[in-house]
């Protein structure tokens, strides 16, 4: 079991932010990564889709006999986390707990900014998470759904992103605001686009980053481990084969990618994601 990978999940390929720092911090584990490139973007579905969508992909994980499983999106992690977690007896983990555990411990101000998709800002989970860790935080969100198309077609540092970041973040300037949670997993590539508009003084989380250290400690914490001296490997999948992964894999991972297999995810239809007898 120990040598079983980790299963890594999002609705494109921006969850690779997530998949890179869990190979920073966790190099000895084997991963196999999904991206749900076939139905991206996630941020604008109801609840029962993203639920039916993450219970496809995660029967597809088991199939790859993984051990753990880290939903690598904003917003499956505040629709479907908890369905998946009652489905399966493996661990399932999110994005949004860590992420919003690191800005909780940032802020001085109790004012802390959250940005997002449409659906996750919707779904209010990480004002529902922050005033469980302290109910003096004020919250304030804002839905930033053109930031994914324009990381993924590459205008990471382009003029129309700077025009786009300064009509969806301006109004932060106006509360104080000193901590800002990156609620997509795409906009930490928005990093130097977001403090140009914003300026030094707001800390940005990362959720990614803090994923990754509560993956590690669980995994430490059940003796989960990779302790195999075997080559570590990863596998990566897409539900439809697109030419912005493999340009936004080199820019994200520290090596190149140069296997990627399509799978008919529809087929993987079952109600439930429980393991087979």
């Amino acid at each position: 079991m120990n040598e079983g990978a980790i299963g890594i999940f999002d609705s494109g390929v921006g969850g690779l932010t997530v998949t890179r720092e869990i190979m920073r911090q966790l190099p000895m584990e084997n991963l196999v990564y999904f991206g749900d490139t076939a139905r991206v973007p996630y941020g604008s579905k109801s609840k029962q889709t993203i639920i039916r969508y993450s219970t496809q992909i995660v029967n597809f994980l088991r199939t790859k006999n993984v051990k753990a499983i880290v939903i690598a999106c904003n917003t499956a992690s505040a629709l479907a986390l908890e369905e998946l977690q009652e489905q399966v007896e493996i661990p399932v983990i999110g994005v949004v707990w860590p992420g919003a555990i690191s800005a909780a411990e940032a802020t001085k101000t109790m004012n802390v900014g959250v940005i997002g998709t449409a659906a996750t800002i919707k779904s209010e989970i990480y004002n529902k998470y922050l005033h469980e860790l302290n109910p003096d935080i004020t919250v304030v969100t804002k839905a930033c759904p053109l930031f994914v198309p324009l990381v993924e077609e590459g205008l990471i540092e382009d003029r129309v992103t700077d025009d786009i970041a300064r009509r969806y973040l301006s109004e932060f300037l106006e509360y104080n605001v000193d901590a800002l949670v990156l609620g997509c997993t795409h906009y930490p590539l928005l990093r130097n686009t977001i403090r140009r508009t914003l300026g030094d003084k707001i800390k940005l989380v990362n959720p990614a980053y803090e994923t990754a250290k509560s993956l590690k400690k669980l995994l430490m914490e059940r003796d989960m481990l990779n302790k195999s001296m075997a080559k570590v490997h990863h596998e990566y999948y897409v539900s439809d084969m697109t030419d912005q992964f493999v340009p936004f894999a080199d820019r994200v991972l520290p090596f190149h990618v140069d296997k990627i297999r399509v799978v008919n995810i529809e087929k993987y239809k079952k109600d439930s994601c429980r393991r087979n007898p």
